[in-house]
């Protein structure tokens, strides 16, 4: 009976650091969402002005893109086609980058 004194604590104690670990991985997964859904926002807003034919407008949607967005337009036919990649460091160097990306495809106006 005397060696099991002290388990309960040390159960509480990895229980605390796994929930811990759980807590951080959601708020890294929250952070990742975020910034793919700021991508699919730029491409979709970049992709609508040079669908109007507003250059100076597509570009200042291309400014609000997160530092390190590469922004691809290709207008062909009637379509254009806007593509946006990201490598994702939403906490810095801590975690390795991850691949983002968005595509919007508009009908060109007029």
């Amino acid at each position: 009976m005397r060696s099991e004194r002290g388990m309960v604590s040390v159960e509480v104690a990895f229980g605390a650091m796994l929930s811990v670990l759980v807590a951080l991985g959601l708020c890294y997964l929250i952070a990742i969402v975020v910034q793919l859904g700021q991508l699919q926002s730029v491409a979709g807003e970049v992709a609508r002005q040079r669908a109007r034919g507003d250059l100076p407008a597509a570009e200042r949607a291309q400014r609000d893109a997160p530092g390190g967005t590469k922004v691809r337009v290709r207008e062909g036919g009637a379509d254009v086609v806007v593509e946006v990649e990201l490598q994702s460091r939403p906490w810095g160097g801590v975690i390795p980058a991850v691949a983002l990306a968005a595509r919007a495809v508009v009908a060109k106006e007029g």
